[in-house]
């Protein structure tokens, strides 16, 4: 195994990136960051049935818009191929090896992995100590490995990558956790160190519910749509079963790194929560230099508009209708807003200044129904 730390993210490119996918990937990228070492992306994506090349796209497109660089498709290191579907020969090489060790059988055509009946203790690094009982072969039959067609199953190929990747940490949804038993032995026959585990909380909806591919913010795709920084969804994701040891929730994504370890990964299941995520994107938003909110805003409007709007908003969306008055000659006045902007002291000199920088446009002030005057005069306040 390498000393390097060496972590991996292995999506199925039969649908588009789901939420809890994007944090296992996120968790796995800030430890190898955090510790100086190299994210792998590979693509499990052997069901030639149901792979479309729109989710392989999204999986890419949506690793990249997050920031998170990886060793893998499009970045080839040295324990290529990245594609599952392009490794046969690497699966039947270490198939053979069980084969000569007589750690395998066939039935009915296809080969079952003969499992050590025993108890297999594993040290899970945010479950803890698991032991799982293996001396049952009625609870816990001879596991397939190879299919009577001659494809391989995944607890195998999984295996196989890890080892000949040189995965160090494997972390992955707690869903995974009984798989692990399977794996380690699997290992054992190989006579190969396995990488350490880690297994995350499942990511449930505010009710409790488990999360579908239906619900809210499920999708990784939508988020650029709906008008969320990158910076911000790494922000939130990171908060679904992580914390600090202090009480901080907005850090950018160069402070996670810092800060990241699986020793306050929590155990319990993380709560989605549509209306944090929109803060936490606020919040980065208001971090944004006026330059830098003004290129990410789709608007016409000046930078000193759109500035000028900036504390109004959670999301890049809904810039259009925030800076509306200044750019609609016919955007209806709320006669309560107009009375108290004409109460405060300082409006008539920023409104003014607003004015001067912004004269080639010939729009509409705030708070005023008549054209912005040439001498760059606000009407409402002479």
């Amino acid at each position: 195994m390498s000393t390097q730390v060496r972590t991996r993210f292995a999506p199925s490119p039969t649908g588009y990136l789901h939420v809890g996918g994007a944090r296992t990937a996120l968790f796995n990228w800030l430890y190898a960051k955090h510790h100086g070492g190299t994210f792998v992306l590979r693509v499990e994506d052997t069901d030639e049935t149901r792979n479309t090349e729109a989710a392989r796209s999204a999986i890419f497109e949506g690793m990249e818009w997050l920031g998170l660089d990886w060793e893998g498709p499009g970045n080839e290191g040295d324990c290529g191929p990245y594609y599952q579907s392009q490794r046969s020969e690497i699966y039947l090489k270490w198939f053979e090896k069980l084969v000569e060790e007589n750690c395998v059988y066939e039935d009915e055509g296809a080969w079952r992995f003969r499992f050590e009946r025993k108890l297999i203790t594993m040290n899970d690094l945010v479950c803890g100590e698991v032991t799982i009982d293996y001396r049952d072969d009625s609870n816990t039959p001879d596991m397939v490995i190879r299919r009577s067609d001659g494809s391989f199953v995944f607890h195998f190929v999984n295996v196989v990558d890890d080892l000949t990747m040189g995965i160090t940490h494997a972390i992955r949804g707690e869903d995974h956790l009984m798989n692990t038993p399977k794996h380690l032995q699997l290992f054992e026959a190989f006579g190969a160190t396995p990488p350490k585990y880690a297994h995350i909380p499942l990511i449930l909806n505010g009710d409790g519910s488990k999360m579908s591919k239906r619900d809210e913010g499920a999708a990784l795709g939508d988020y650029p749509r709906k008008g969320f920084l990158p910076g911000a969804v790494v922000n939130f994701l990171a908060l679904l079963g992580w914390s600090p040891k202090d009480e901080s929730e907005i850090f950018a994504t160069a402070e996670l790194i810092q800060k990241f370890s699986l020793d306050t990964v929590n155990r319990a299941p993380a709560r989605f929560d549509p209306d944090k995520c929109r803060w936490v994107n606020q919040q980065h938003i208001l971090e944004l230099s006026a330059e830098e909110f003004a290129s990410r805003c789709e608007s016409q409007a000046s930078p000193e508009m759109l500035n000028s709007v900036k504390e109004k908003v959670t999301l890049l969306t809904e810039v259009p209708d925030a800076v509306a008055f200044y750019l609609d000659s016919e955007f209806p006045i709320n006669s309560d807003a107009l009375t108290k902007v004409k109460g405060n002291e300082s409006a008539g000199s920023l409104l003014n200044n607003l004015a001067a920088i912004n004269d080639q446009n010939m729009i509409r002030m705030a708070n005023c129904r008549q054209p912005v005057r040439h001498n760059n005069r606000c009407p409402a306040f002479g």
